[in-house]
């Protein structure tokens, strides 16, 4: 991986609230503030780091996927302002992965920890 850990989770944190936008639109919610207090269900640090603990936990993850988790996750930070520092690096992991994922033009794994993540919600 050659690019800086938060600049992955930059461009992850970015790539991850565009799957949330649609599926929620896809939900047929139409009111935009509506939209808004649905998707913070889902980008928050808190939720971010609950579903990638459940991941991890579940074996969703491959070893080369967990070390990128583990870099985005212990990279220093500044200090969260609403959440833990656990949860905030959980969520920073997370992240980090959307976005190597994505620079490597892996959609398709995009595609399948983002419906875990999105199925995981409603049921």
């Amino acid at each position: 991986m050659n690019k800086n850990v938060l600049a992955l989770a930059y461009l992850g944190d970015s790539i991850y609230e565009v799957y949330v936008r649609k599926y929620l639109l896809d939900k047929n919610i139409e009111k935009v503030n509506d939209l808004q207090k649905e998707a913070t269900n889902y980008v928050s640090a808190r939720s971010q780091g609950k579903f990638l603990l459940d991941m991890m936990e579940n074996g969703f993850f491959t070893d080369d996927e967990l070390d990128i988790i583990k870099r985005g996750r212990n990279h220093k930070s500044r200090n969260p302002k609403h959440v833990d520092v656990a949860t905030y690096h959980n969520a920073t992991g997370l992240e980090t992965l959307i976005g190597y994922l994505y620079l490597e033009g892996n959609n398709k794994r995009i595609d399948e920890i983002m419906e875990y993540i999105l199925k995981e919600e409603t049921c």
